[in-house]
């Protein structure tokens, strides 16, 4: 027979320990009850917990010390906290300290149960070793980064995954989500630079019918869409300040109003966020709120640039090349020294791209230093002014010229840069990080 959850409620106020005790029971939970941040001590040292529920504030002491003592258990326990209304304070450093989630008072019971279901949905270890081995590599960098995936699966924080581009930063989040208890549920991925900010509004929260023109049925927006799941902001520095005060309001009230509505409607999504911009250094200059830094910058996870771990590249390229369809090609030695000397500003993206490139050009199933092309770019002021030679040099410094010019035009308006270029914006992208184009 299977074992029945166990769950300590710990709370000094008797009247939430009865609702919350009576709302677990009818799920078919087991409980124990502690009024003080003693008693829950020794109930975590003499009971196996599958969760523990804490108030921020007790008689004796804070929750804080709750979660410590539940985190530092042979088997640690997942706990979530419960703060005063509006106190967001108290939330952020309950998750920083470990928690697994937070709720805020007065408690909505339909919240307490998807919060209680999600704890007890924590994958076993064998999962997570199964699941990050798509991150490959054995460098002493990507173990932490294994590892760091998997402890923040087990919890509901807002994650900020920081990185270069083509660093991996997505692959992460998907790990994060796949490894959580949220696994079954939808992952929504969102770049937050390639949207319209006419249409961030409807696209993020939907809207109603005939909310506006063209708006002939209702709609659901990223939010209602990943309801449940995760919700992936990926480049979430371009969004504008008039979408980051919408967005953090969501953020701490967990409800959206759709475009045309009148009234709000609640949402459960956790949400991981991710940019190769210096995100405090955008707070500082005042283009990104500081509130909603602090919000979705709960976590860290920054993840190691390829040039980080050269030791890794030997295994990176052989499981590309065996994705790219070149399980049959080997990779000369030759070949394999120059990938390890090159400084990949693009990263695991660029390596992609260059034995995609050096597979179409390779002959006799080996990939030579030459299928490469690996040459380090001279820099613009190598060449004599108008020269056309070495050409690619001579090729990039008229595209680099002729982006800076449209982005000028656009006000550094990427997707507006891009219909003026002709080309679609994830083209755009791949150019600016080719380039060196912040």
């Amino acid at each position: 027979m299977a074992k029945i959850p166990r769950i300590l409620l710990v709370d000094d106020e008797p009247d939430l320990l009865d609702l919350m005790e009576l709302t677990l029971v009818k799920m078919g939970l087991e409980t124990d009850r502690a009024a003080s941040v003693a008693e829950a001590q020794a109930r975590l040292a003499q009971t196996r917990y599958d969760l523990c529920l804490t108030d921020m504030r007790l008689g004796d002491g804070e929750g804080l010390q709750v979660i410590e003592a539940a985190s530092t258990l042979a088997t640690p326990v997942p706990v979530a906290v419960i703060t005063a209304y509006g106190n967001a304070g108290n939330a952020v450093a309950a998750l920083k300290s470990g928690a697994f989630d937070y709720l805020a008072k007065p408690v909505a019971l339909d919240q307490l149960r998807t919060l209680v279901k999600s704890a007890l949905k924590i994958p076993e270890a064998a999962q997570v070793e199964d699941a990050t081995r798509d991150l490959i590599g054995a460098s002493a960098a990507m173990q932490d980064i294994r590892a760091r995936i998997a402890k923040l699966a087990r919890t509901q924080a807002p994650v900020h995954i920081a990185g270069e581009s083509g660093s991996g930063k997505e692959l992460a989040a998907r790990l994060i989500h796949r490894l959580g208890s949220r696994a079954d549920k939808p992952f929504v991925a969102v770049n937050c630079g390639a949207i319209p900010e006419t249409l961030m509004e409807s696209e993020f929260f939907g809207y109603r019918k005939g909310a506006f023109t063209g708006a002939d049925a209702d709609r659901d927006g990223f939010f209602q869409a990943a309801h449940g799941g995760t919700l992936f902001l990926d480049e979430v520095a371009d969004l504008p300040l008039s979408m980051q005060v919408k967005l953090l309001r969501v953020l701490q009230e967990k409800k959206v109003r759709k475009v045309g509505a009148t009234s709000e409607e609640p949402v459960d999504v956790r949400i991981v966020s991710a940019t190769h911009q210096n995100l405090s250094a955008l707070v500082e200059a005042g283009r990104f709120r500081q509130d909603l830094y602090y919000r979705l910058n709960v976590i860290e996870l920054v993840m190691p640039s390829l040039r980080d771990r050269t030791e890794d590249i030997p295994q990176l390229a052989r499981a590309l090349l065996d994705r790219l369809g070149g399980a049959d090609v080997a990779l000369d030695r030759d070949a394999e020294q120059a990938l390890r000397a090159y400084a990949f500003p693009g990263n695991v993206r660029e390596l992609e791209n260059t034995l995609e490139r050096a597979l179409a050009l390779c002959e006799g199933g080996h990939v030579t230093a030459a299928d490469l092309n690996l040459a380090p770019a001279l820099p613009p002021t190598a060449a004599a002014p108008g020269s056309k030679y070495p050409l690619q040099d001579y090729l990039d410094q008229t595209e680099r010229a002729a982006i800076l010019e449209a982005l000028e035009q656009t006000r550094y308006n990427k997707t507006a840069a891009a219909r003026l270029l002709g080309v679609t914006f994830r083209s755009l992208r791949y150019r600016l990080e080719r380039l060196g184009i912040e």
